[in-house]
């Protein structure tokens, strides 16, 4: 039986010189459909151009933490998160914000859900080094997933920090970042390969794919469009150092 491919992208964070690394890869496996697990603004310089890419490129998006509080933003916030709010069209930041909150499917048997951060909300984070109570909590039916049956495996973004983890017949895992990896500085995706669709068990496999891209190019532009705080992003972009560990 031919198995299915599906791609999963995250936090892409205004990074298209990362995005069309990585779709340019996906396409070159021809795998169809993508699901993007949102975070596809801020902290870098090109947000409004990576939301009109992933509204054409991906099958299903999702939201992120920083889709969804952008475009309610006021005058009153710091000027970087000004810059990044208006870097966005309005019809943009509506997009945004009325994107679902998780995805589910149903793969070789398996019952797969896919949100941003956790099963809570967005904003709610759930790290690499977790407790067995968040590792719990990351397969129940909320309020922002829904009803219905319990996912047997949950895949998600935000942390934008890539790993696996299977316990008791459950299997979690991040899909990293695209625009901004903290585990090292290259961009990552997932594969999702198996029987779409199928209730019955299949053959099952959940692949890392990392994607070298012209970094150079992309700190160029934010240094170019004047974009807050591009000397940090570049150190993160070049280093998977995360700003707040970064030497002051």
């Amino acid at each position: 039986m031919p198995l299915d491919r599906i791609a999963v992208i995250s936090d892409v964070h205004g990074n298209l010189t990362a995005l069309e690394a990585v779709l340019d890869d996906i396409a070159g496996r021809g795998i169809r459909p993508i699901i993007n697990l949102g975070d596809n603004i801020g902290k870098g310089p090109r947000g409004a151009a990576v939301t009109e890419r992933v509204r054409e490129a991906c099958a299903v998006n999702v939201r992120g933490n920083w889709d969804d509080f952008i475009g309610v933003l006021g005058d009153d916030q710091p000027e970087d998160m000004r810059w990044w709010r208006d870097e966005l069209s309005v019809t943009q930041r509506q997009w945004l914000g009325r994107l679902p909150l998780s995805h589910d499917l149903v793969m070789s048997g398996r019952r797969i859900r896919l949100f941003h951060a956790s099963a809570e909300s967005p904003h709610t984070r759930v790290r690499f080094h977790h407790t067995d109570e968040e590792f719990d909590g990351m397969f129940r039916a909320t309020a922002m997933t829904g009803d219905g049956p319990e996912p047997t495996v949950v895949g998600y973004g935000d942390i934008h920090d890539t790993y696996l983890e299977s316990r008791d017949g459950r299997t979690l895992f991040n899909s990293g970042s695209v625009g901004n990896p903290l585990d090292e500085p290259t961009p990552s995706y997932v594969i999702l390969e198996g029987v779409l669709d199928a209730e019955t068990p299949a053959p099952f496999e959940v692949r890392f794919v990392r994607v070298p891209y012209d970094v150079d190019a992309e700190v160029a532009v934010a240094h170019r469009m004047g974009m807050p705080r591009s000397d940090v992003w570049e150190v993160e972009l070049r280093t998977a150092v995360y700003r707040g560990r970064q030497a002051s």
